[in-house]
C-alpha cells in the first residue's frame, strides 16, 4: 500500500512531498530528471524511482506495487495520457492536479476502462477544482431545480508557480469555452463580465475557461456553465485582447524565448511567507427557471498550500478503500461538504 509522486521534485509536487511526510506517509517519488530527483531523495531519504513518462516499460516499473499515484507534472494534456495508460496496466489508482479541461474530457471518456480495470481516475484532487466542485454541488443541494451555474475563483495574495504560468503560455490565444446546453462551446475570453462578492466587496471578474466546466457537469449535471476569474484591470485587459497576436505567440521560438524567462526570471512559485499569508476564494451562483437564484462562497488558504492538502488527504483515503472505480469528481465521491474538514476553511450562504 504506497503513493507515487511523480513530479516530486517540481514547485506542487515538492509541497505534495512535505504534506504527506507532515503526516507520517513516506511516498515514492519519480519524475524525469534523476539528478533533481536523486537530490530530493537524499534530503528526505525517500525511496526514488527515476523515469520518463515517454519510457513505458520503466514507467511500468516504477508503478510496480504502488496503490495511488499523484501526477504532479504538466502540462497535463501532453503528460495525463501515457500516466493513465500506465496506471490502467498496472491497477494503480490515479490522482493529478491539472485545471485543464481537455484532461477532465478524455479520463471521462475511459470511465469504463478505469471501472473494468478495478481503479479511480480523479484528475483535478486541488485548487482548481475541489472546492469550487464542492460547492457546485452544495448550491444544486440548495436549489435541486437549478440550470445555469456561475463559478468565480479569485486570491487574496499568492502568485503563480513556473508550472502554472508554463501551462497558460501553452494555451495563450486558444479562446474561451463556455459549458451550453450540456456542450462546451468556445466563446472569446472575457466575453461576459460581472462583479461578485468574495468578501470584502465587489470585485470585477471575467469568463475563463477553467476545469470546472468538465467537473461541475459531471458532479451536478447543470447543463449551463460558466467560470470566471478576478483578475487586476491591466490583466483583464490583455487576457481579452491577447487573440490578435496568439499566433506569434505559439510559434515554437516564442514559446521556447517565454519559457526561458520563466524559468530564468521569474521565483519558482510563491514563498512560504506568501502561502501562509495568502487566501483563496470561490463564489457560486446557481438559478432556475422559475427566477430562484441561491449564491454562496468558500474561502480557505492559498491555492498551493491547499492543492498539496487535499492531493495527499485524497490519496489517503484512497489507500483506507475510500474510493468508487472509474472517473470521479471530488463532490461526486467525498461530498459537498468536504472542504469544510480542512482548517481555515470557511462556507458562507449568501442568498
Amino acid at each position: 500500500m504506497s503513493i507515487l509522486v511523480y513530479g516530486a521534485y517540481g514547485y506542487t509536487g515538492r509541497l505534495i512531498v512535505d504534506e504527506a511526510l507532515r503526516r507520517g506517509i513516506r511516498p515514492i517519488i519519480s519524475g524525469r530528471d534523476a539528478g533533481r530527483l536523486a537530490e530530493l531523495a537524499a534530503n528526505t531519504g525517500l525511496e526514488a524511482r527515476p523515469c520518463s513518462l515517454q519510457d513505458e516499460p520503466g514507467l511500468l516499473s516504477a508503478l510496480d506495487g504502488v496503490s495511488v499515484v499523484i501526477h504532479a507534472a504538466g502540462p497535463f494534456t501532453i503528460t495525463s495520457k501515457p500516466m493513465g495508460r500506465a496506471c490502467l496496466a498496472t491497477g494503480t489508482h490515479y490522482l493529478d492536479i491539472t485545471g485543464e479541461i481537455p484532461v477532465f474530457e478524455k479520463l471521462a471518456a475511459i470511465d469504463r476502462k478505469a471501472r473494468e480495470a478495478g481503479i479511480m481516475m480523479m484528475p483535478g484532487t486541488g485548487f482548481d477544482v475541489v472546492p469550487s466542485d464542492c460547492l457546485a454541488a452544495h448550491l444544486v443541494r440548495r436549489l435541486p431545480s437549478g440550470v445555469r451555474l456561475d463559478l468565480a475563483i479569485g486570491t487574496d495574495g499568492g502568485g503563480l508557480s513556473h508550472g502554472t504560468i508554463k501551462t497558460m503560455l501553452r494555451h495563450v490565444g486558444l479562446g474561451g469555452i463556455e459549458r451550453i446546453d450540456g456542450r462546451l462551446e468556445s466563446r472569446p475570453v472575457g466575453a461576459k463580465r460581472r462583479e461578485v462578492d468574495f468578501g470584502s466587496g465587489p470585485r470585477r471578474v471575467i469568463s475563463i475557461p477553467w476545469g470546472d466546466l468538465s467537473t461541475a457537469y459531471y458532479s451536478t449535471g447543470v447543463r449551463d456553465i460558466t467560470t470566471y476569474a478576478a483578475y487586476p484591470a491591466a490583466m483583464r485587459e490583455v487576457a481579452t485582447r491577447v487573440h490578435w497576436v496568439a499566433p506569434l505567440l505559439r510559434t515554437m521560438p516564442v514559446q521556447a524565448a517565454m519559457h526561458w524567462a520563466v524559468e530564468t526570471l521569474l521565483p519558482p512559485g510563491p514563498s512560504a511567507e506568501t502561502r501562509a499569508k495568502a487566501r483563496s476564494h470561490v463564489w457560486g451562483e446557481l438559478s432556475d427557471e422559475e427566477g430562484g437564484v441561491v449564491r454562496s462562497r468558500v474561502t480557505g488558504p492559498e491555492a498551493y498550500a491547499l492543492t498539496a492538502v487535499t492531493s495527499v488527504d485524497i490519496a489517503v483515503r484512497v489507500l483506507n478503500g475510500g474510493f468508487e472505480p472509474g472517473f470521479q469528481t471530488p463532490s461526486r465521491l467525498l461530498g459537498p461538504d468536504y472542504m469544510l474538514g480542512f482548517e481555515g476553511v470557511v462556507r458562507e450562504d449568501l442568498e
